[in-house]
């Protein structure tokens, strides 16, 4: 990755009316509801902005949406990339320079998960208050990283304070039942055994997924304020594990997503 490469990417999207949105918003599995409260829209395909990579998952559409909501700028990736689709980490993680480069001052993340803490259930939200890395790698780990930001990034509260006490108020506020936890972010493609359950139980994750932590990190290299949100889709129990039914997570996403979706305009407008 370099400068230029980043600067080309910025001018393909503000040639084509990316005018300094103050928010990014990336959406997760089953989460792209979100897109159509945007007023104005305006998209941009992944596979026409310069250097980004092209999503391959069959239900993340692959663009960027950039318009208002709630009076605010925004710009949404509609479609994540993940390090199991074989992009590196880089890649993964260069729309969130990207939308950085254009201006976003706050970053907002959703993502599917499974429950690890079985106090918690299908169809519940949680707030990410901190995450656990078992992806084997880092978005930082490359030779030119000092020329983005600091090569040894703190992450002693990378998830943003402030915006999770908002967040926690507008859901109490709303009568929205929200959890808080820690997300481990796994590999994947393939789902845990019983065993890694277990063990994610033991080392202190209380959801597990595929995803947000590359991201994450990406943010607070870049000390661009970052909050998240987990949809629970299923419950892992070691002791009373189903096989996982890969469309009923993506109903359940979509079934709790309208709780989501006020979650994160609320949070707009208040900030």
């Amino acid at each position: 990755m370099t400068s230029k490469q980043l600067e080309e990417s910025t001018a393909y999207l503000k040639n084509k009316g990316f005018d300094a949105p103050e928010i990014g918003i990336v959406l997760g599995t089953g989460l792209g509801k979100l897109v159509n409260e945007i007023e104005n829209p305006i998209e941009a395909h992944y596979n026409n902005i310069p250097f980004f990579p092209l999503a391959t998952v069959e239900f993340h559409t692959g663009k960027l949406v950039y318009g208002t909501i709630e009076n605010k700028k925004v710009v949404v990736m509609e479609g994540r990339f993940h390090f199991y689709e074989g992009y590196d980490l880089l890649d993964v993680t260069y729309p969130i320079r990207v939308m950085h480069q254009l201006g976003i001052k706050k970053l907002f993340i959703s993502n599917a998960a499974g429950a690890i803490n079985l106090d918690y259930k299908k169809g519940d939200i949680m707030l990410i208050e901190d995450h656990i890395n078992l992806q084997g790698g880092s978005p930082l780990a490359f030779k030119n990283v000092a020329d983005f930001g600091d090569r040894f990034t703190d992450m002693s509260e990378p998830y943003d304070v402030a915006m999770r006490q908002k967040i926690t108020a507008i859901a109490k506020k709303e009568n929205i039942s929200l959890q808080q936890g820690v997300y481990a972010s796994v590999v994947g493609p393939q789902l845990e055994t019983k065993a890694e359950y277990r063990m994610l139980k033991i080392i202190g994750a209380d959801a597990v997924g595929m995803s947000t932590v590359p991201e994450v990190i990406v943010a607070n290299h870049l000390r661009l304020p970052v909050v998240a949100v987990s949809v629970l889709t299923d419950e892992c129990d070691p002791n009373n594990l189903k096989p996982v039914n890969i469309q009923e997570i993506i109903e359940i996403a979509g079934n709790t997503e309208p709780k989501m979706i006020k979650l994160f305009k609320e949070l707009i407008k208040e900030i």
